[in-house]
């Protein structure tokens, strides 16, 4: 195998270690240095030019790619990622300023001595602290949604403060991280909810009370699907149902607006009787 097909095996770059031990002379690591065909990005590191730059800045920094960098490169659910996230390995380090955000907290589990790449666990150490509660909830739902983690080798695990608090209340069974935004504003509101409820034989976002649907749509919701939605809300509303359809933009940087719609709904459902209940 050549040395570039070695490197882009391995994500590429690599310990110069590393390649050596697999049989690359420092002679040859050199003249394909000297040719183009790699290069140094770092001291002991040999990467592609075109290497993950993400990569190659946290084996420049001697960091290690952790909290929402790692979830979303995981690909979990990530609201924003507010750019590249490494960590520090140890509380001494140095660490130089740039684009990027620094966590210097330890580790909950031990990383390799070279590892540029963090643990899903440690990444969710840090998003804890680092992220808005209801957010860090929704990453960890995901995390262990994709099975990525589970929630008993977590509790293993030497969490604290607010990642503790995470673990006691996060569950598996959130479909997506919207979802898990949404449930726990309804739950501070003390509303009755239902996720992925099964209305008229489909599947819908929330059922609210009993009498309120609350669907939320991606920015891809056009064309017939949202033909076909826009006919189901019609229907529904036919047999009682009061219809909410609100935008993902909506559900986080108007929630206000949308919280009073789904009060207004409810109440006058509830005055109506329900589905069934209208005159």
């Amino acid at each position: 195998m050549s040395m570039r097909a070695e490197l882009h095996r391995a994500g590429g770059l690599l310990r110069s270690t590393d390649l050596m031990q697999r049989g690359y002379s420092a002679h040859a690591i050199a003249s394909a240095c000297a040719a183009g065909a790699v290069m140094r990005p770092a001291r002991g590191w040999i990467a592609l030019p075109d290497a993950d730059r993400e990569l190659v800045l946290a084996a420049q920094r001697g960091m290690v790619v952790t909290c929402v960098t790692l979830a979303r490169r995981r690909d979990l659910w990530v609201r924003r990622s507010g750019g590249l996230h490494l960590a520090t390995r140890s509380p001494k380090q140095h660490a130089p300023r740039g684009p990027h955000r620094v966590h210097w907290g330890g580790a909950v589990v031990r990383r390799e001595p070279f590892a540029i790449i963090d643990s899903i666990e440690n990444a969710l150490n840090y998003v804890a602290t680092c992220q808005p509660p209801d957010e860090a909830l929704a990453i960890w739902e995901s995390a262990l949604h994709s099975g990525l983690v589970s929630r008993p080798a977590l509790a293993r695990l030497p969490f604290r403060g607010a990642a503790r608090r995470l673990l006691e209340r996060c569950s598996p069974h959130s479909g997506s991280g919207v979802e898990t935004y949404v449930l726990q504003r309804l739950r501070r509101l003390r509303l009755h909810d239902v996720p992925q409820a099964i209305v008229r034989g489909r599947p819908v976002d929330f059922l609210i009370e009993r009498c309120v649907i609350l669907e939320v749509d991606g920015a891809t919701h056009t064309g017939r699907q949202r033909d076909r939605d826009n006919l189901n809300d019609a229907i529904e509303a036919l047999d009682g149902y009061f219809c909410i359809r609100v935008s993902y933009r909506q559900v986080f940087e108007d929630w206000p607006e949308v919280q009073r719609l789904v009060m207004m709904a409810v109440a006058q459902a509830q005055l109506a009787g329900g589905p069934g209940g209208r005159a």
